[in-house]
């Protein structure tokens, strides 16, 4: 085993996941964890990391992979801090919910060496809480973890490929797929649905005041708004790295809102649903279901 010890920045929901995902399926090196002092309490008591480090440039020392698991502007932070000071045998990669920057910064800080250095990543994971304390080992079973190679990367060799065979260990799905294609993608597929969740209950507050709407409007209320609660710590990180991205998204479902609202007494309104239906047929779930592509990545991020 190459990979004998892994720091994890960042020991929240993810980063605590990750470590606990590890040690579930019999990872036998040191994990190591790097946080504020109380974080990384917690997450000792909880099993996560077998050591705490609070210095970021400490807690690296040693290790054969670091995880960035913070929110991304951190994220890009971190890549310009511990970039330079790195081994050269270390693998530093990341968790972030956007990729564009993130690939930039590496590419930047590691320059020509960047595909031996950074493998970029994005686990399709999470939950509407934060915080270590609601860490699950089983939080990537069945989960998209998207990889952003870098131009020339064979993401199979190496480190990076004793690392994603840990990734795939527990439970995860690696999809590959460019950077600006992946903030798009995600663009739609959570970042709108979370401000759609987040608008919605906010318009309620404001509709209803502190009313007891979730157990009067039932399932699809609940499950509509159960997101509304994540972190905007988080979500602001989001907001500003995939900007353009998000409103373009906002946009079209605003014109696609308005059309509806325009015919709530027409055919047209039929056409949505049947339209809407589309989505759930086996042929399109197929057609976007993410697939794992070996060897080495030739597009330009």
């Amino acid at each position: 085993m190459s990979i004998r010890q892994i720091t994890i920045i960042g020991n929240g929901l993810i980063g605590g996941s990750l470590g606990l995902a590890l040690k579930q399926r019999k990872f036998s090196g040191r994990i190591i964890g790097c946080d504020r002092a109380p974080v990384l309490e917690r997450a000792h008591e909880k099993g996560v990391i077998d050591a705490a480090v609070t210095n970021p440039a400490d807690a690296v020392q040693g290790s054969s992979v670091v995880v960035l698991a913070t929110p991304v502007v951190a994220i890009i932070d971190l890549i310009e801090r511990l970039g330079p000071a790195l081994s050269a045998k270390t693998l530093l990669t990341d968790v972030g919910s956007t990729k564009s920057e993130v690939v930039a910064r590496a590419q930047k800080v590691f320059g020509k060496a960047a595909s031996q250095r950074f493998l970029a990543g994005h686990p399709m994971a999470g939950k509407e809480q934060s915080g270590v304390e609601f860490a699950d080992a089983d939080l990537f079973q069945g989960a998209a973890w998207f990889v952003t190679p870098l131009p020339g990367q064979d993401i199979d060799s190496g480190l990076s490929g004793e690392f994603l065979e840990w990734v795939e260990k527990i439970g995860a799905r690696i999809a590959n797929v460019g950077p600006k294609e992946h903030d798009q993608l995600c663009a739609w597929i959570s970042h709108l649905p979370q401000m759609i969740s987040t608008a919605l209950a906010a318009s309620l507050v404001d509709e209803f005041g502190d009313a007891p709407l979730l157990e009067a409007g039932g399932r699809a209320l609940r499950e509509m708004t159960r997101i509304s609660s994540s972190p905007y710590s988080m979500w602001r990180d989001i907001a500003i790295t995939n900007k353009k991205n998000i409103a373009d998204a906002l946009l079209k479902l605003e014109q696609r809102l308005a059309h509806i609202r325009e015919n709530l007494d027409s055919r047209e309104l039929a056409a949505e649903f049947e339209r809407a239906h589309e989505l759930r047929k086996e042929k399109v779930a197929k057609a976007i279901s993410p697939q794992r592509h070996r060897g080495t990545e030739k597009s330009k991020a």
